[in-house]
């Protein structure tokens, strides 16, 4: 055989293989699209980005860090367990049925009008054999649907794939209930809601400051391993500190959260005139690597008295009211970007006055909380 043809036999052998790969990794992206009824991601740990938007202008990337973390907006740190839920949501999500015909104009007209679109996005081989060599990773858009409402029993919920005829019901086999609230498009809703999160090793200085009780203020300076400066701010002195309280103190910031993001919530005035009033705690953290932290916090009125009442400050019967809320107290943070709602019950422990580190002072309880035994 003259090696002209040899070579054309070769070259003509691997276009055939070259053709086939491509034939078959074509099949497996057309797989992981899915066809009109298809909104399963089985590999959540391929997803590198999602992208939501709904009809009132909300838009939301989500993307996938190095570290496995997500950044919402390419600005601000995502929740992770918010992300979790929504990754196990298009893991387990399940068609229950078809919309009827009856109904399919009018549910499709209310996803045109009322949904909220999704894009998912999924790092793919451009070659894979069999599923067992995979080569060549590609970002890829995989899945585009839009969710929409509940139907009317609160069973399952309405989607539509881009492109598709027919809308179904989908539902999570095992849960009551419907899912487009985990849909959502709005930023804040998947913003994390970390306040402090450094670890006892990497804080140089913690300094809390009581607008009304300037005589309690203090700062701990980190000065080595398990050595601390315990520093009274309004005259300077340094006092003999309580090792195990300071050190559960510190420890406390390696992860204090808020409970809600009020900057869309609040009206703008309401705010101004939060931040406006006379500050309760300034709480300011610095890192070894010199990362500054700091949280102001502001009195919160009661919400569940009437104006009438709270002006008067009196009840029904006479009885002088309490207008202050000690459950929750409002909080500055991102310098100054950011107004939440903080719990007592998560900030306490940092929010102690200096007499409780200073050594040889008993721990002090509130007298309504002791019971007496026999």
């Amino acid at each position: 055989m003259k090696k002209s043809n040899r070579l054309t036999i070769i070259i003509a052998a691997v276009l055939v293989v070259i053709a086939g790969l491509l034939v078959w990794n074509n099949r497996y992206l057309s797989t992981l699209r899915g066809d009109d009824a298809d909104f399963m991601v089985w590999d959540t740990a391929s997803i590198t980005k999602f992208y939501l938007a709904d009809r009132n202008d909300h838009e939301s990337l989500l993307e996938r860090q190095d570290d496995n973390s997500w950044m919402l907006n390419n600005t601000y740190k995502a929740h992770t367990k918010q992300v979790q839920h929504f990754l196990t949501t298009l893991y387990k999500v399940r068609i229950k049925m078809p919309v009827s015909v009856a109904s399919h104009n009018n549910i499709v007209k209310e996803l045109a009008g009322n949904s909220t679109k999704v894009e998912v996005y999924q790092n793919i081989p451009r070659i894979n054999l069999f599923n067992r060599v995979k080569l060549l990773y590609r970002e890829v858009r995989t899945k585009v649907f839009y969710v929409g409402d509940a139907t009317k029993d609160s069973s399952g919920t309405f989607m539509l794939k881009e492109g598709a005829d027919k809308a179904y019901i989908v539902y999570i086999p095992g849960f009551k209930g419907f899912i487009t609230t985990r849909f959502t498009a709005i930023p804040d809703d998947w913003r994390d809601h970390g306040v402090f999160g450094a670890a006892l090793a990497n804080i140089e200085s913690v300094s809390v400051e009581f607008n009304r009780e300037p005589q309690s203020s203090f700062r701990i300076n980190n000065i080595g391993r398990h050595q601390y400066l315990l520093t009274r701010l309004n005259d300077n002195s340094t006092l003999p500190y309580d090792t195990l309280k300071v050190i559960n103190m510190l420890s406390s910031f390696s992860d204090l959260r808020f409970e809600t993001l009020l900057n869309n919530i609040l009206p703008r005035q309401q705010i101004d005139s939060i931040v406006a009033s006379p500050f309760l705690h300034k709480v300011t953290l610095t890192t070894k690597d010199g990362k500054t932290t700091e949280m102001t916090t502001f009195e919160k009125l009661v919400v569940n008295k009437s104006i009438k009442e709270l002006e008067g400050l009196v009840d029904d019967h006479g009885n002088l009211l309490d207008p202050i809320d000690h459950d929750r107290v409002y909080g500055l943070i991102n310098d100054g970007k950011d107004l939440v709602l903080i719990q007592y019950y998560v900030f306490d422990k940092v929010l102690n006055p200096i007499d409780y580190y200073v050594a040889g002072n008993p721990i002090r309880f509130d007298v309504d909380f002791y019971e007496v035994f026999d």
